[in-house]
């Protein structure tokens, strides 16, 4: 019998048929992990794919509707661990993705190294704050800043799970770009496609950065058309929209 925990609630993924488990006091998905979940590059029918910093699972969730192939959620933290396992199974999709409760630093040597065809990465953004800076909600706190894991500690795993000529796909802020771009090259990833997100066109900054490389991959980068979240009335624009609600916009699609 299905059962939601105390603070909880089920909400639905918009754009496929599915429901999630949330809770605003420990972990609720942002846009970021839709973004990223249509922005890589996701095998349809043969391959594997891993997903670090796992959350509620809702990366490998919205996933699951591009591909048939098997997944493997890592997430460190308990509380959200059996939140995506009963999400997984609320959704009766146990045959295809499975999440494991571990330190993402142990995956390749668990999962496989150079063994799966794509790596998916929404990072804490943020360095680890001083004592008197930090969250006291420790979930928020882990899921925020790199206290349990660094971004070279999610890009090496990322590189040692991949097979050669797998992808690695991140999500992160702009600040940080050239620190990824770095790391990525470090680690025999070969960056090829750069996504900026903006809040709304005009004069605001990108506050999000798709990155996707390849093991092993040659020079070649490409920088997408940038993505605007709201439109002048404050509304999600069309494409944002469609990300949310189906059908994806041409240049998403493979």
């Amino acid at each position: 019998m299905f059962e939601l925990k105390e603070g909880e609630r089920l909400d639905y993924l918009l754009a496929e048929e599915l429901r999630i488990i949330q809770s605003p006091s420990v972990f609720s998905f942002s846009l970021d992990a839709v973004l990223l979940a249509r922005f890589a590059s996701v095998p349809k029918i043969r391959g594997s794919i891993v997903d670090l910093c796992s959350g509620n699972g809702v990366v490998p969730l919205l996933m699951s509707a591009r591909t048939s192939v098997s997944m493997t959620g890592v997430e460190i933290q308990e509380r959200l661990y059996d939140m995506a396992v009963r999400s997984v199974t609320y959704n009766g999709l146990n045959t295809q993705i499975q999440m494991v409760n571990d330190d993402l630093k142990k995956a390749p040597e668990r999962l496989g190294k150079e063994k799966h065809t794509l790596v998916t990465c929404n990072p804490p953004y943020f360095l680890t704050p001083s004592a008197n800076e930090i969250n006291l909600n420790e979930h928020l706190a882990i899921a925020r800043h790199e206290i349990m894991c660094t971004l070279e500690d999610c890009i090496l795993s990322s590189s040692q799970l991949l097979k050669q000529g797998g992808k690695a796909a991140f999500v992160h802020r702009p600040g940080r770009l050239l620190d990824i771009v770095t790391l990525m090259r470090k680690y025999r990833i070969e960056p090829k496609r750069i996504q900026f997100v903006y809040p709304k066109a005009g004069n605001k900054e990108a506050n999000t950065v798709l990155v996707e490389g390849i093991k092993d991959g040659a020079p070649d980068l490409k920088i997408l058309p940038p993505l605007y979240v709201y439109d002048e009335k404050g509304e999600y624009t069309d494409e944002v929209r469609t990300l949310l609600y189906g059908d994806e916009p041409p240049f998403l699609r493979r």
